[in-house]
């Protein structure tokens, strides 16, 4: 089943409502994510986050710009989907935090050489029609010496089962009946790697993102936020 990337223009606006499946995105993934890169970037860079030149490629609605912004950097966030693009600019506005937002797409990035720090794509690489054209292009609006933080989904095994499976094909466990996710569209680190190094880009580390809870205690989650009990956030 092709992926429906039109549903984030559809849903646009429910990013930050915790009933929305987009919200899932917030709730159980920015705290590690965003963890994690804190991280590497006080190991790379030495110091603070203050003032650093920030892209969001594929913000959405602007979780992790947020994140960013909030620590005192100056990020820009770039999404295809207009709809996506109000909801975070009303956000963001609404907490006070100072985010350029731009409609565009990681093909053909609305930015100037060398303008960013950072560059930041979570989520985004396996939905792309055009991956070594999105890096391509991440390669050229970073800095020298800059930093590229992703995150996306490796294609094994285990990918299939909880991303395909549970998430959106089994009735009890899927949150949404759209196709957020192809299997074959998942891109393995070795993959990855080599689209990377093309671009001058070297791959530094790669960790895994998993869940706190235990499988059974997971599963039930699922159930219950399919049957209404729970919240998506």
């Amino acid at each position: 089943m092709p992926v429906d990337n039109d549903v984030y223009e559809r849903l646009g606006g429910s990013w930050w409502d915790e009933t929305s499946p987009l919200s899932l995105l917030h709730g159980s993934f920015t705290p590690g994510r965003f963890g994690y890169f804190r991280d590497v970037l006080a190991r790379q860079l030495g110091g603070g986050l203050a003032g650093l030149r920030v892209l969001d490629i594929g913000c959405g609605g602007g979780f992790l710009a947020e994140e960013f912004a909030a620590a005192g950097c100056r990020v820009t966030g770039v999404d295809p989907s207009p709809a996506s693009v109000s909801a975070a600019r009303a956000h963001a506005a609404s907490r006070g935090l100072p985010i350029d937002y731009r409609v565009g797409a990681g093909e053909e990035l609305p930015a100037p050489d060398a303008a960013f720090d950072v560059a930041c794509c979570c989520d985004v690489l396996e939905h792309v029609s055009d991956l070594d054209r999105v890096i391509s292009e991440t390669a050229r609006v970073l800095r020298p010496g800059g930093l590229y933080l992703f995150d996306t989904i490796n294609r094994t095994l285990a990918s299939k089962l909880l991303a395909i499976k549970v998430m959106q094909q089994w009735p009890l466990t899927r949150l949404t009946d759209v196709a957020l996710h192809d299997w074959d569209m998942f891109i393995t680190p070795a993959e990855l790697a080599v689209i990377l190094e093309r671009h001058g880009l070297a791959l530094g580390e790669v960790t895994g993102l998993g869940a706190r809870a235990r499988p059974l205690a997971a599963l039930r989650g699922r159930v219950s936020a399919r049957r209404g009990r729970i919240t998506c956030g």
